[in-house]
C-alpha cells in the first residue's frame, strides 16, 4: 500500500470512530429525552444546534493548534512546538469566557429567536442554555486538547477519550434526566465531558513529544504565537461557518416543497453523516499529514492530495451503491411511511453523485489547510455556496431530485475551482525548480 495512504488510514479512522461515537450518543440522548414530551425534545435540539455552531468557534484555536503542531513536529523544533501549544491556549482562554459568560447572559433571547414564544418549550431550552453555556468552556478545553494531541500525530487518544465521555453520557443521562428532567441531560454531558478533559490533560503529559517541548524555551512569545493561530484556524473557522449556514438555508429552501419533503429531507440527511463524517476524517488527516511532512522540508501537496482523494472517493463510491441499494429499509428503520418515504428513497437514490464529488473536494481541503492554503478553500467553499443556493431554488420545481442536481452542480464547480488552483501551485513550483536550475 502506498505509504500515504496508508498513514492517511492510520490517522483518519480513529478521527471517524469518535465523530460516529458522538451522533450515537447524542441519538440517544434525544431518545432518552423525548420520554419528557415534545417541549423537552424542542428545547434539547435548540441547545445541540447552538452546540454546532459554537464548534465553528472553537475550530479556529483546535484547528489552528492542529496545524501548527504538526508543522512544528514534522520540523523536529520543540521551541516552535511549545509555541504553537501556548498560543492555541491562549487564544482558547481569550475565546472561552467571551462564549460562556456572553451565551449564558443571552440565554433567554436565543432561545427565544429561535422558539418563538413557546412557554413551556421556551423555559426548558432556557434552562438547559444555563447549564450547557457555562459548560462550553469544558466543550472548547476538550476541543483545544484533541487538537493538541492530533497535531503531535495521536488520533487514537482523541477517540478513546470521546468514547470515554459519550460513554459516561449514555450510563448518566438515564440517572439525571429522570431526576431533574431536562437540567439533567445538560448536567450529564458537561461532567462526563470533565472527565474526559481531565484524562485528556493527563494524555498530554505523557506525550512525549509535548513533554520535551515542555522543557525547551518557545520559539516566540505567547502574543505572536495567538495571532499566528489565528491567522491559521480563522479560515477553518469561517469555512465551516459558511457550511453550516449554507446547510440552514437549504432547509429554508426545501421546506417550499412542502412538510413531506422536509421529513424525507432530514431523515436522510442524518443517515448520510454516516459517510460525510469519513470524509471530513480524511480531511483532518491529510491536513495533519500534510503540516508535518511540510515541516520536513518536503513539498508532498500532490501526492497527498491524490491519496487523499483515493481513499474519501472510495468511502463515497460506496456509500453511493449502499444508499441507492438499501434506500427503502433505511427509511423504513427510521419509522418513515408513505409520502415520506418515497420521498426519502428517491432523494437516497439521486444524491449518489453529490456525495462522490463532495468525497474528492473535502479530503482536498485538508491539503489545503495542512499547507497554509485555507484562505484559498474559504473562496471556494463561498464560490459553492454562492452556486448551491440559487441553483437549489430554481431547481426546486423539480422536487429533491431537483435538489440533488443542485448540490451535485455546485460540488462540480468547486472541485474545478479547487483542480485549477493545485495545477497553478503546481506550475508555480515547477517554474520556481527551473529558475534555481538556472542560477545554479
Amino acid at each position: 500500500m502506498n505509504a500515504h495512504r496508508k498513514q492517511l488510514i492510520s490517522l483518519a479512522h480513529p478521527v471517524y470512530l469518535s465523530l460516529l461515537a458522538s451522533v450515537a450518543a447524542g441519538i440517544i440522548n434525544t431518545v432518552w429525552v423525548s420520554r419528557l414530551g415534545g417541549p423537552a425534545v424542542a428545547a434539547v435540539a435548540v441547545a445541540t444546534n447552538t452546540e454546532n455552531v459554537l464548534l465553528g468557534v472553537a475550530l479556529v484555536f483546535a484547528s489552528g493548534t492542529t496545524v501548527l503542531v504538526a508543522h512544528a513536529r514534522g520540523a523536529r523544533d520543540p521551541g516552535a512546538l511549545r509555541a504553537a501549544v501556548r498560543g492555541g491556549g491562549a487564544l482558547c482562554a481569550v475565546v472561552t469566557p467571551v462564549v460562556a459568560v456572553g451565551g449564558y447572559l443571552l440565554r433567554e433571547p436565543l432561545a427565544r429567536l429561535v422558539l418563538g414564544g413557546d412557554g413551556r418549550a421556551l423555559a426548558l431550552a432556557v434552562a438547559y442554555l444555563g447549564i450547557s453555556l457555562p459548560g462550553i468552556a469544558v466543550f472548547f478545553a476538550q476541543n483545544l486538547v484533541d487538537g493538541i494531541l492530533k497535531g503531535a500525530g495521536d488520533t487514537r487518544t482523541p477517540m478513546r477519550l470521546a468514547l470515554l465521555a459519550n460513554g459516561l453520557i449514555l450510563g448518566l443521562d438515564p440517572l439525571l434526566i429522570h431526576a431533574y428532567g431536562v437540567r439533567g441531560a445538560a448536567a450529564s454531558t458537561v461532567l462526563c465531558r470533565c472527565v474526559a478533559l481531565a484524562a485528556g490533560l493527563c494524555a498530554l503529559r505523557r506525550n512525549v513529544p509535548l513533554r520535551e517541548a515542555a522543557a525547551v524555551r518557545p520559539a516566540e512569545p505567547t502574543g505572536p504565537a495567538l495571532r499566528r493561530t489565528l491567522r491559521t484556524g480563522l479560515p477553518m473557522s469561517a469555512d465551516f461557518t459558511v457550511r453550516q449556514g449554507g446547510a440552514l438555508v437549504l432547509v429554508a429552501i426545501v421546506a417550499r416543497l412542502g412538510v413531506t419533503a422536509v421529513a424525507a429531507y432530514s431523515i436522510a440527511y442524518k443517515v448520510m453523516y454516516v459517510a460525510t463524517m469519513a470524509f471530513y476524517a480524511v480531511r483532518q488527516a491529510a491536513s495533519i499529514h500534510t503540516a508535518h511532512t511540510r515541516g520536513t522540508g518536503r513539498d508532498e501537496r500532490g501526492a497527498i492530495g491524490r491519496q487523499a482523494v483515493i481513499v474519501s472517493g472510495a468511502v463515497g463510491l460506496a456509500a453511493a451503491v449502499l444508499l441507492g441499494a438499501f434506500a427503502p429499509w433505511i427509511m423504513r428503520a427510521f419509522g418513515a411511511g408513505g409520502a415520506v418515504a418515497h420521498d426519502g428513497v428517491l432523494f437516497l437514490r439521486c444524491v449518489g453523485p453529490y456525495l462522490l464529488l463532495m468525497a474528492c473536494f473535502i479530503a482536498l481541503g485538508g491539503v489545503f489547510e495542512g499547507s497554509g492554503g485555507a484562505p484559498l478553500l474559504l473562496r471556494v467553499t463561498l464560490l459553492g455556496t454562492a452556486v448551491q443556493l440559487p441553483l437549489a431554488y430554481a431547481l426546486s420545481g423539480l422536487g429533491l431530485p431537483g435538489i440533488c442536481l443542485a448540490l451535485a452542480l455546485s460540488m462540480a464547480v468547486q472541485c474545478t475551482a479547487v483542480g485549477l488552483l493545485l495545477a497553478r501551485a503546481r506550475r508555480r513550483q515547477e517554474e520556481l525548480r527551473r529558475s534555481l536550475l538556472r542560477v545554479a
